[in-house]
């Protein structure tokens, strides 16, 4: 199992870099993927609406990473 740090230890902007780069690896574009600018101290990644073919992919591209998939 992976550890992941505390949701006050992570920055939003960061957290949201890493999620895109993810992404673009998996060739998913999120195209409203960005920082929620109305709530910086909840530090809230805003993951946006898809096309449901783009959350089919995601879907896809995150049971890959599941080894019970």
């Amino acid at each position: 199992m992976v550890k992941t740090p505390e949701s006050q230890d992570v920055d939003a902007f960061t957290a949201m870099e890493y999620l895109r780069a993810a992404l673009d690896r998996a060739g998913i574009v999120l195209p409203s993927l960005g920082v929620d600018p109305a709530s910086p101290r909840l530090g809230l990644v805003e993951l946006g609406r898809v096309r449901a073919d783009v959350a089919l992919r995601l879907a896809h591209a995150l049971r890959r990473g599941d080894p019970a998939a």
